[in-house]
């Protein structure tokens, strides 16, 4: 979903956001630091598999997912980080690793760590490596519907 789609169903369920534009980054903390957002409240989004189905995880850039904490906390059987060639063909327009974790337009199951569900306001990439939004959680949750479980652990 390129930025502007994102714009637009946000825009159309009344949210308030903010762009942010930064220089190229990749990883989650050369992100935070690009865009001067504290790590604990930018939202990386990992894509798992979860008994075989793709799910997005979603957790401060500062953490990093516990496979255990989250088999125990979904009650799965397996889970595993899934391969790029998984998942890389269902969010057309967005960069490699830059999809939003808006999983519910793409059908997926979003999974949020509780620790960043304690913040008031979330910044993540929007579809590009060089653009964050930034929105209160609150409005996230309300249009996406994750499940809030531990599955964090810091780096």
């Amino acid at each position: 979903m390129p930025l502007t789609q994102l714009k637009e169903f946000l825009d159309q369920h009344g949210v308030k956001y903010v762009t942010v534009t930064h220089e190229p980054a990749f990883t989650a903390p050369e992100i935070a630091a690009a865009a001067h957002v504290p790590g604990q409240e930018l939202a990386k989004t990992v894509m798992v598999k979860i008994d075989g189905k793709l799910a997005m995880a979603v957790l401060p850039a500062s953490y990093r997912v516990d496979f255990e904490l989250l088999q125990e906390a979904t009650g799965a059987e397996d889970v595993g980080l899934a391969a790029e060639s998984e998942f890389i063909g269902l969010f057309p327009g967005c960069e490699p690793g830059a999809m939003p974790p808006f999983g519910n337009l793409y059908g997926l199951d979003v999974y949020v760590a509780d620790v960043l569900a304690e913040d008031d306001e979330i910044a993540f990439n929007a579809g590009s490596l060089t653009e964050l939004m930034k929105m209160s959680y609150r409005d996230f949750a309300r249009l996406v519907h994750p499940e809030v479980i531990p599955f964090a652990a810091h780096v």
